[in-house]
This record gives C-alpha cells, sequence and structure tokens, in this order.
C-alpha cells in the first residue's frame, strides 16, 4: 500500500500537462526544457516522447540522472529526481501518443524518429498550496508579516518528501 505522501505526491503529480525535464549537459552544466507529459504510471513514473536525435537524448545517454520540475504558479510545485532510460517500444508510443505531438512529429506515431524517455523517480518533494493549504499558506503568511516572525508549513501537508524507489 502507498503512503499517505506518495498518494498525495500522485495525485498533485496528475495534475500537470508539462513539465520541465532536467539533464546533465556537457561538462557538467545542466540543460533544462519544458516537455510535454505522455504518461504518468501510479507509481509516479514519467514518460515523454521526444526525437531520437535530440540534444536530451544524447545528454541521458551520456549521464542517466535527471530532475523533472513541475509548478503551477504559487498553487503547487514538486519535483522528482530519479535516472532516465531511453525506448524504442512501438506499441508503448502508440499508446502514448497525443493529437498535439504531431507538432514536433507530422508523420505521427509511426515517425522511426521517436523515442520514449522513461523517468524512473528515486525521490520526489512537493509544495502544495491548493484548496484547504491555500487558506492555511495565506494564514500563515499573513501572521508571519504581523508578527515579524516565518510562516509555517505544515509537512505532510502543505509540504513534504516521498521515497519513490
Amino acid at each position: 500500500m502507498k503512503q499517505p505522501e506518495t498518494e498525495k505526491f500522485f495525485e498533485l503529480l496528475q495534475g500537470f500537462k508539462t513539465a520541465v525535464l532536467i539533464t546533465h549537459g556537457r561538462e557538467t552544466h545542466f540543460r533544462a526544457r519544458p516537455m510535454a507529459i505522455a504518461r504518468i504510471e501510479k507509481n509516479c513514473d514519467l514518460w515523454f516522447i521526444t526525437g531520437r536525435d535530440s540534444a536530451k537524448v544524447h545528454e541521458i545517454q551520456e549521464d542517466t540522472r535527471v530532475q523533472v520540475v513541475c509548478q503551477d504558479g504559487r498553487a503547487s510545485c514538486l519535483s522528482i529526481a530519479g535516472l532516465a532510460s531511453l525506448s524504442h517500444d512501438r506499441n508503448m508510443i502508440q499508446e502514448a501518443w497525443q493529437a498535439e505531438y504531431k507538432a514536433w512529429f507530422p508523420k505521427g506515431a509511426d515517425d522511426p524518429n521517436i523515442v520514449l524517455i522513461h523517468v524512473r523517480g528515486e525521490t520526489g518533494e512537493y509544495w502544495d498550496n491548493t484548496g484547504v493549504n491555500r487558506l492555511a499558506y495565506a494564514y500563515q503568511t499573513v501572521k508571519a508579516v504581523v508578527t515579524g516572525t516565518v510562516a509555517e508549513v505544515q509537512e505532510g501537508e502543505q509540504h513534504g518528501h516521498v521515497k519513490l524507489a
């Protein structure tokens, strides 16, 4: 059975359609780019569709460590640290295919240039200021400003760490 924080993390993750995928470029610098999320697994693994000849594919071939960040303004933010792998599974590409991908792959899901990036999360962290948490955040912020203290964050509700692997 999933831990409550992992369930909360999965619920937040499902609210995102895009993410920033961060890879290790040459000479230890990082490369970040927005990516459409093709699929989210129940264990919080992510799948992205990209071109076989893209820089991110080459970077993952060199160093599989990646970071994924999703943010919705001040409402919610999460990050996943994990390992990426590449897949050419045509059935999985067909399953993950979405009509808007045709902007990058005009030949459709059968384009031989398509490759999947599978991100297997190891750890995750979230900040949730949605729903009731938004009110708690607003209250804590105002209270901190008025009293000259630091706003309190409710661990496990507004903020949390999860072990994914």
